[in-house]
Formats: structure tokens, C-alpha cells, sequence
């Protein structure tokens, strides 16, 4: 109803006893804010091929817009979309190649997902450099054999990583705003992060209450 003819309704009544719901449905309707941080890189590496996902969404992504992505569940890198384009392709602002199979993504539930099990229909959440979030419906997964590179970075006392496509369309986002290559990314370069302090994962579900550690 928010969203029909662009325009949508000019209110509706959510009746419900249960914060979770009203958190669910401020995800829903794009208001959910997530506090993004400014992360040093600290080594890049290149690491071989393996296999990385390009998520095609069923919107257009703005400049600015991207995906949460990373090797641990509370360092996610600010991953841009590909509206820009390169020298060699031309813009697809529906993509973001967003890392390899094994990374972790934000669903809009709270959750978090594999990159490997993101498929048509599921949605996801996409970000913009300001932390707001929206939601969108993934229209294709693609998975294909690339070159790759580690990329590790830090914030306070957390060290969070990502492996992601060697390649200059895969970009991450600056704390004023620019894009970065990965492929022009230094060590000492600074990147948006969502970080928080260390917690386990089952099935995608947060555990704070028992000893894991993540490497």
C-alpha cells in the first residue's frame, strides 16, 4: 500500500503488541537505519580463484547504494553496486557483485544469509552510504569461478575481512562518499563498515551466550 503508484497511501494502521513486529515492519517500509564506521585497511591479498556471487536485484540501485558483505557476521563492508561501470563494462545499476559464496550478507530480517543462498525472489537489504536501508527482491544469482583477492580491515579492536573478485567494477565506499576500486585500494585506505563487538551465528540467528570465535 506504501508504494502504490509511487506514491502510496497516506497511512495505515499497524495494530500490534509486539516490538519485534513494529522493528519488522520499520525494516519493511525502509526506515531501519544501521551505523556505519570508518575501517582501516590492513592487508590485501590475492588468494586464487574461487567462486563469487553477482546479486541481481529487481530495482534500480542509486549511487551511494550497496550490500552488506563480509567473512564474519559483525564486520560487513559496504559493498557498492555497479552503476558506475568500468572500462570494460558498461553500468549495471541492478548488480552488486557482492563477494565470494561463504560471506555473509543482512537479511531484512535480521538474519544473515550465505552469499551461496541467495536465489530469485529472496530479498535482501541494500544500504546507502548514510546507513539507511531499503529493501530489495534479488531477480538473479550469479556464481562464477574469478580471481580473487582477502581484503582485511579494522576498527577499534575488531578485524573483519572479505574475499571479493579481483576485478575494478567491485568497489567499496569512502567516508566522504567516493567509490574505491578494489583494485586501486591501499593499505592505510579507509572504508564503510557496519561493525560491532564479536557474537556467534546458528542458521543466521545471533548467539550471544556461547563461545565462538570466528578467524
Amino acid at each position: 500500500m506504501f508504494s502504490i503508484l509511487d506514491v502510496g497511501v497516506d497511512g495505515v494502521i499497524f495494530n500490534t503488541g509486539s516490538m519485534n513486529e513494529v522493528k519488522q515492519a520499520l525494516v519493511y517500509l525502509g526506515t531501519k537505519s544501521f551505523e556505519l564506521s570508518t575501517a582501516k585497511i590492513l592487508e590485501i591479498q590475492e588468494v586464487g580463484d574461487g567462486e563469487r556471487v553477482c546479486v541481481d536485484t529487481a530495482s534500480m540501485l542509486n549511487r551511494g547504494e550497496g550490500m552488506l558483505i563480509g567473512s564474519r557476521a559483525n564486520f560487513l563492508f559496504l559493498v557498492h553496486n555497479e552503476s558506475v561501470g568500468s572500462s570494460f563494462t558498461s553500468p549495471r545499476p541492478f548488480r552488486v557483485n557482492a563477494g565470494a559464496v561463504h560471506c555473509y550478507t543482512l537479511a531484512p530480517d535480521g538474519t544473515t544469509k550465505y552469499l551461496s543462498e541467495l536465489e530469485t525472489g529472496v530479498e535482501i537489504l541494500v544500504l546507502n552510504s548514510k546507513g539507511q536501508a531499503r529493501r530489495a527482491a534479488i531477480g538473479r544469482c550469479k556464481i562464477e569461478k574469478r580471481p580473487m583477492l582477502m581484503i582485511k580491515a579494522k576498527v577499534g579492536d575488531e578485524i573483519g575481512g572479505i574475499i571479493a573478485q579481483d576485478a575494478e567494477t567491485i568497489r567499496f565506499v569512502k567516508s566522504n562518499g567516493q567509490l574505491v576500486s578494489v583494485t586501486h585500494l591501499k593499505k592505510g585506505d579507509s572504508v564503510l563498515v557496519h561493525s560491532k563487538p564479536a557474537t556467534g551465528r546458528h542458521f543466521g540467528m545471533e548467539v550471544s551466550d556461547e563461545y565462538i570465535l570466528e578467524k
